[in-house]
């Protein structure tokens, strides 16, 4: 299978308008626009598809997290943060226009967000980051770009993945989670394809 999109190359930057937060002084919120993506070559025997988006380059404790004046070094650990999980995506799709499945930012987060019919999207990772926040705060679901610490000292490295699955849906229901995705799907991916683009938004880091 191959994944590609029309609004970046693989290891080439995402530009602006396809992230949540976007380089100002330090940032500002930006389009938010989900990128156009395209596949092909899945198995024959494909029913159904799942995409999803995750940055892998997250730091692992927040310490240091758009705090003035301080880093958040290179070295440290690094986990995932979830930007997109969507399931049961019909065998006869094949691409996604750009700003198709998100066109903005949503205080509070999506509860209804566009895809194919029939499609079902899980929560991202925003949930867990605006706990808490009275203007931000809520359950984020569906597409939600790049907002990576204004201050890290990483290039960040979001993974977009395409699977091609034997069985025509899963089990899901509408904002399940990573974990959750990963078990319903196990067992049933033909082949998978990815594409990753990089962001930042701290001047001092190319890309």
């Amino acid at each position: 299978m191959q994944l590609r999109s029309d609004n970046f190359e693989n290891n080439q930057p995402i530009p602006a308008e396809y992230a949540f937060g976007k380089r100002a002084n330090p940032f500002a919120l930006s389009d938010n626009l989900s990128p156009h993506l395209a596949w092909k070559n899945a198995p024959s025997v494909t029913r159904s598809f799942v995409l999803t988006c995750i940055d892998t380059d997250v730091p692992s404790r927040g310490d240091d997290v758009n705090k003035e004046g301080r880093t958040v070094p290179a070295d440290l650990p690094r986990v995932e943060f979830v930007h997109w999980l969507m399931a049961n995506i019909p065998a006869e799709y094949a691409e996604l226009g750009a700003g198709s499945c998100s066109d903005g930012i949503t205080l509070g987060g999506k509860r209804d967000p566009i895809g194919p019919p029939g499609s079902v999207q899980g929560v991202n990772d925003y949930t867990g980051w605006f706990s808490g926040d009275a203007d931000m705060g809520g359950e984020y679901l569906g597409y939600d770009g790049p907002c990576p610490p204004w201050n890290d000292a990483l290039l960040h490295h979001y993974h977009f993945k395409i699977s091609a699955l034997d069985v025509a849906t899963l089990p899901l229901a509408e904002g399940f989670t990573a974990a959750q995705l990963r078990a319903a799907m196990a067992g049933h991916v033909l082949a998978e394809a990815e594409l990753i683009g990089t962001y930042s938004l701290n001047p001092a880091v190319a890309g």
